[in-house]
């Protein structure tokens, strides 16, 4: 009996010891990439970055124009893939938990969620760009909300589906219709996690640069045209690290920057009002 617990202990100890030893491995990466973003994006950091368009080559400048761009493509994007999400998450955790229907669309939106994103790229190309002769932002704008969707509405079934039944009960009890419930039940409980999972998406697609470069391809002068192809952080800092110019690739670099501490700073002051408001 001493030698079979010694022998599950030393095992377990094992097991134990490469589990924490492939965690630090993780972080140990982790920490070395955002370092290094942090020691070489930083150096390029400067008000020229936030008010100056991006340069010709050899010359210095800034990410003005790349910078709105995205801002513009990114929130009409979650404008246009919120909504639908939502509500087919809410369809699918309230109305057709158990339909054929909701297998389908379960099915169809796991396949949206693993697939790579330049084939959405490529979907809105022949859908979009070719049938009008040109690149443009609204083009991206809808390559990218396709890449929301799946997120929210796997998030909003999920956080919905953790609702007790009680709750529901408790208020048709009472009376109220079923879309009342939901809306004053359902979605309050589930607040904190459909507002991550709207984040989970704008992160995703904040760095996305494939779709874009078959959508909304780019613009190196100031564009509020959203007929006409835009300019964007992602696909700015992918051609600006694969030139041969020292300006361009410190600017690249800072864009990483900017985009990784945006999500991060978004993620913080999302979490900290759904917190307070839960509270």
């Amino acid at each position: 009996m001493t030698t079979i617990y010694s022998r599950r202990k030393a095992t377990n100890g094992i097991m134990m010891g490469l589990c924490v030893a492939a965690a630090g491995i993780g972080l140990a990466w982790l920490a070395l990439i955002l370092g290094a973003l942090l020691y070489k994006g930083a150096a390029g950091l400067s008000l020229a970055v936030f008010t100056e368009m991006t340069p010709p080559p050899g010359s210095a400048g800034g990410l003005l124009n790349a910078i709105y761009g995205s801002v513009v493509v990114t929130i009409i994007a979650v404008v246009i893939g919120t909504p639908i999400g939502i509500l087919a998450g809410t369809y699918m955790a309230e109305y057709g938990r158990f339909s054929k229907l909701t297998t389908i669309v379960r099915f169809i939106n796991d396949i949206l969620l693993s697939a790579p994103s330049i084939i959405i790229g490529l979907f809105i190309y022949e859908l979009i760009v070719r049938p009008m002769g040109h690149f443009s932002g609204i083009a991206g704008s809808v390559a990218l909300a396709m890449l929301v969707i799946p997120v929210v509405v796997r998030t909003t079934e999920d956080m919905l589906n953790l609702v007790p039944n009680a709750l529901r009960e408790a208020g048709t009890a009472i009376g109220a219709p079923r879309w009342i419930v939901i809306r004053s039940v359902g979605y309050r409980a589930a607040l904190s996690g459909i507002v991550t999972g709207i984040l989970l998406a704008v992160a995703r697609i904040s760095g996305e640069t494939a779709p874009l470069l078959f959508t909304a391809l780019n613009n190196q002068f100031w564009s509020s045209n959203l007929n006409a192809p835009i300019a964007s952080l992602p696909v700015t800092i992918f051609q600006f690290a694969l030139s041969p110019y020292q300006e361009w690739q410190q600017l690249a670099w800072t864009g990483a920057l900017i985009i990784t501490l945006t999500v991060l700073s978004l993620s913080i002051i999302a979490r900290s009002l759904t917190g307070r408001k839960e509270g």
